[in-house]
């Protein structure tokens, strides 16, 4: 059994640099815009072996099978969901009903701030809900391109719309792993992030537009804006509090959807925000049917739509919880049961153990273990429901099997450089994580005093997810350790782990991975440094919010947070 070593130099600030070396190599050359995605993706996992092995003494073969065990993860968990949701949008593209739903969200509003908010933020955040990793970036980014917004714009749109709503993705997970993790009550985790998120839910529809259109724009639609956010924020709130953890999302967005609606027919702007390349054939026109067009038929719209209303309701089988009062197990649990095949590792199952400065203890317990098994789910994936989605919406759009394929065919050859990329990407994820170094970076922020920790430990879940590219895994990464430092700085353990997702959330953004397929998706690849440099102001601004709430939760009003019920 090999133990971590947090600091093998003898000196914490050079055992920092030497782990931080990898991601700011990987960061350093997307950020300059001369080397690509993927050849960027693997110099920074290249110096994470040699870092893993030749400074922090983890052994090669387990070193190298780290890096395999990420690769696959990635395959599975990652890359095909993404697949999967970009031959959706090609085939939705391919028929011709992508044409029919720009024209349907075109007629709710033919303002251009409008539409990048029913799009980026409720649209996405429903798709965050159901699917998560990637999923929302890759599937809205790519509507909004077809509705005529700049792609680079686009991705930069929904890489900021999609923080609000990760901490509750995927139908709970990040927070349920956080629960398992901590072995802190997970309602109380889901109403105390409840309760720091909703701000930050009102202030992002705002957001979105003052990047599209800028502040005075910004504030001439306010009351739609204020509607669609708060309608979020309140459902966020209440649900979370309230109802539970797994949903929230779901409920969130189609509150926010279902409020935009409303409004925006009942308020118009009083000037109409366009882009200046926009005519006719576009969704400026604010639905009304060009020369020679048809009015729009519900027959019509519904069939339009139907691709995605398949998805939702694929996902959401696939993601079903268990429901308790039945007796019955969730989706994924019973189809990988019966179709998946999880070998472990011999070389690194259960032979990795964190070390003291993480777990508290002395002696490594069984539980301080890291686990390493070969994730390849192919029914169970949440990729898999997608991909079921996309098949089935072709066979009843009229599509051949055979065009399916060539169509499937194109999507991928196009993906090709963004699927090296996420593999690379993932596999020095998982290095850094097996190795410690991961560790050795949160452990620097701890070093802070009981004032200050409240915004260090939210700016911890950020680096998590930046580093990860996973709310999940950062929660995987850091929660222990947020409760193990809460504890003996006199706060709340609860809040603190809460504060390591809510914060994680805004790291979302600027991670690699979430870059890359925002990039692929709207065809921007090759400015993944810029997408990058654009992002990173607007990650550090709002997880420094979330860090000043957390430290008023801390120290001025902790009876805000929830007790463990």
């Amino acid at each position: 059994m090999w133990i971590q070593n947090y600091d093998p130099r003898g000196s914490w600030p050079v055992s920092t640099l030497l782990a931080a070396l990898p991601v700011l190599t990987l960061l350093g050359l997307l950020v300059s815009g001369k080397v690509s995605a993927g050849k960027s993706a693997l110099a920074g996992l290249t110096l994470a072996c040699v870092m893993a092995w030749g400074a922090f003494g983890m052994p090669l073969p387990m070193v190298l099978a780290s890096a395999g065990v990420g690769m696959v993860f990635a395959l599975f968990r990652i890359v095909w969901l993404i697949v999967a949701a970009v031959f959706l949008y090609d085939l939705a593209v391919a028929t011709g009903q992508f044409e029919v739903m720009k024209r349907t969200i075109a007629g709710l509003s033919p303002d251009r701030r409008l539409q990048a908010v029913l799009v980026a933020f409720s649209f996405g955040a429903f798709i965050e809900g159901c699917a998560g990793f990637g999923a929302p970036v890759a599937i809205s980014a790519a509507f909004l391109v077809g509705l005529g917004f700049h792609p680079f714009q686009s991705a930069l749109l929904c890489l900021i719309a999609n923080t609000a709503p990760v901490a509750w993705g995927s139908v709970g997970i990040p927070l349920r792993t956080l629960s398992v993790v901590t072995e802190l009550d997970v309602e109380a985790l889901s109403a105390t992030a409840g309760r720091i998120l909703p701000i930050l839910s009102l202030l992002i529809p705002f957001w979105l537009v003052s990047v599209v259109a800028g502040l005075r724009a910004t504030f001439a639609v306010w009351p739609p804006l204020l509607v669609i956010g708060g309608a979020f924020a309140a459902v966020q709130f209440l649900w979370s509090n309230y109802v539970g953890f797994e949903l929230v999302d779901i409920a969130s967005s189609v509150a926010s959807m279902i409020a935009g609606v409303v409004v925006l027919h009942v308020w118009k702007p009083r000037d109409v925000w366009r882009f200046e390349h926009d005519g006719d054939d576009d969704g400026s026109r604010g639905g009304r049917p060009a020369d020679g067009q048809v009015a729009l038929s519900p027959r019509t719209i519904a069939r339009a739509w139907m691709p995605f209303a398949l998805l939702t309701v694929m996902v959401l089988i696939w993601g079903l919880p268990a429901i308790k009062s039945l007796g019955t197990t969730a989706t994924k649990d019973w189809l990988d049961a019966r179709w998946s095949w999880k070998p472990e590792v011999p070389v690194l199952h259960l032979q990795v153990a964190k070390g003291r400065a993480v777990t508290g203890r002395a002696t490594p317990a069984p539980a301080d273990l890291e686990k390493a098994v070969l994730d390849v789910v192919p029914l169970s994936a949440t990729g898999t429901a997608v991909f079921a989605a996309a098949v089935l919406s072709g066979l009843l759009l009229g599509v051949s099997p055979g065009s399916q394929a060539r169509i499937l065919a194109k999507t991928v050859v196009r993906m090709i450089p963004a699927i090296f990329a996420i593999l690379c990407m993932l596999a020095l994820g998982f290095v850094t994580k097996y190795s410690g170094m991961d560790a050795v970076l949160g452990l620097a922020f701890t070093r802070t005093g009981p004032l200050l920790y409240p915004i260090f430990g939210t700016l911890l879940g950020w680096l998590g997810v930046a580093l990860t590219g996973s709310d999940t895994s950062s929660n995987v990464l850091f929660g222990n350790l947020q409760k193990i430092t809460a504890t003996k700085l006199g706060l709340d353990p609860i809040l603190m782990a809460a504060a390591n997702s809510t914060g994680g959330v805004m790291g979302k953004m600027i991670d690699a991975q979430s870059i890359v397929v925002a990039a692929a998706a709207t065809g921007e690849d090759g400015r993944e440094g810029e997408i990058l440099r654009a992002v990173l102001r607007h990650s550090i601004a709002l997880v420094l919010m979330v860090g000043a709430i957390v430290w008023i939760y801390a120290h001025v009003t902790p009876w805000v947070v929830v007790a463990p019920r």
